[in-house]
């Protein structure tokens, strides 16, 4: 019998030290006691106290060259569980969040993801939170959480990290392509953060730019210029 965890949370991480207790706290106090979890914080170079916050928690730290791409391969490759579940650092699951990913596996689902909500009133990002029920790629994105069984993962050989930027939507195009993808009726919240500080409507016209300039077949470094000019990140 498997001894180690059947789930491993991973977590890339920039400078979260705003947030990244409140998350660690809620995943150990919200997780099913019925499931065995990691969690594997990867830091891609922070210069804040996110690294001295998390040794406060049970997280394992890995560290890792900048880029959530290589941030989560990394992560991926230090899992001990047979199941994966990619969470950004501002995002935060249902209670029960592991017997709920754990019992969507067990029904041959190998890969997939929840519906999304955004910490805001806002109507129209209520309306674009509204539309992650639908199982379609183009409603797909890495703040609904991605959960994938290790087998599968390893064999889309990860993340392409050539992206520095799109590197959640290249990789569940993939998954499209090769398996089942489920989207789960629950919950995530994720943060609003970006929205309040770039403006709701030209967050979204700059993300509908980037998927556009994609599907054109935009190389990685295009889409991550295009991101760098109008983000300034």
């Amino acid at each position: 019998m498997n001894s180690g965890p059947e789930i491993s949370i991973i977590i890339p991480t920039l400078n979260e030290e705003v947030g990244i207790g409140s998350l660690l706290n809620w995943l150990t106090t919200n997780a099913s006691p019925l499931i065995t979890t990691e969690i594997i914080l990867v830091d891609g170079g922070s210069t804040d106290r996110t690294i001295p916050i998390a040794k406060n928690y049970t997280a394992n730290i890995v560290h890792s060259d900048k880029g959530r791409a290589k941030q989560m391969n990394a992560g991926a490759a230090h899992a001990k569980g047979n199941i994966l579940y990619f969470l950004h650092a501002d995002t935060f699951p249902e209670k029960d969040y592991d017997s709920i990913i754990s019992n969507a596996i067990t029904k041959d689902c190998k890969a997939g993801c929840f519906r999304m909500r955004f910490d805001t009133t806002n109507p129209i990002l209520q309306f674009f939170a509204w539309l992650t029920r639908f199982n379609l790629l183009i409603c797909r994105g890495g703040d609904q959480s991605l959960f994938i069984t290790k087998t599968l993962f390893n064999q889309l050989n990860g993340f392409d990290e050539r992206y520095t930027i799109y590197e959640d939507s290249e990789f569940i195009k993939r998954i499209y392509q090769q398996a089942r993808f489920k989207v789960l009726p629950n919950y995530v919240t994720t943060s609003s953060r970006r929205y309040k500080e770039t403006g709701w409507l030209q967050t979204q016209y700059y993300f509908g730019i980037i998927h556009l300039k994609n599907r054109l077949g935009a190389p990685p470094q295009e889409l991550y210029g295009y991101y760098q000019r109008k983000f300034g990140a």
